[in-house]
């Protein structure tokens, strides 16, 4: 059966900087669960980082946090630590939270820390997708279902 790297918060596991979960309601990916496709993953997390721990923004090749620190090192770790995970399960696809600096796979923060959204990947899907996997976000699963099926 084929395995989908999916983000940790999309599962209920409360590894968001803030420490909380963006849990979904997606009945695809509770079916996924049941049939045992889903190999959960937080790169953040993967990559040391704590929860809580300050909002951080991609800046071009950079993750800085809110308070300026540079946390690039730990986002790249926790991209590998996935793709090293991804290519272990012979993943194809991976369903990763939108918006999110390791995670979004159509859009990311700023890096002004307003609330600014712009088109760009975050440093995972950025890896993952050089490798050769499809990365989607969590309005994507009927996609990735359909795909699964082809």
């Amino acid at each position: 059966m084929e395995r989908i790297l999916v983000s940790s918060c999309l599962l209920g596991a409360p590894v968001r900087y803030d420490g909380r979960a963006k849990t979904s309601g997606s009945a695809i990916l509770a079916r996924w669960r049941r049939e045992g496709r889903v190999l959960s993953f937080c790169p953040e997390l993967a990559g040391g980082l704590a929860v809580p721990r300050p909002a951080a923004e991609r800046r071009g090749l950079q993750v800085i946090t809110i308070d300026g620190q540079d946390v690039t090192p730990a986002f790249r770790l926790g991209a590998s630590l996935a793709l090293a995970a991804a290519q272990k399960e012979e993943i194809r696809f991976a369903v990763l939270k939108e918006n999110s600096p390791s995670c979004g796979s159509n859009t990311i923060a700023d890096g002004t820390f307003t609330g600014t959204k712009i088109p760009d990947v975050g440093v995972t899907t950025e890896l993952l997708r050089s490798h050769g996997i499809r990365v989607f976000n969590e309005n994507q699963l009927e996609t990735v279902d359909a795909m699964l099926t082809e």
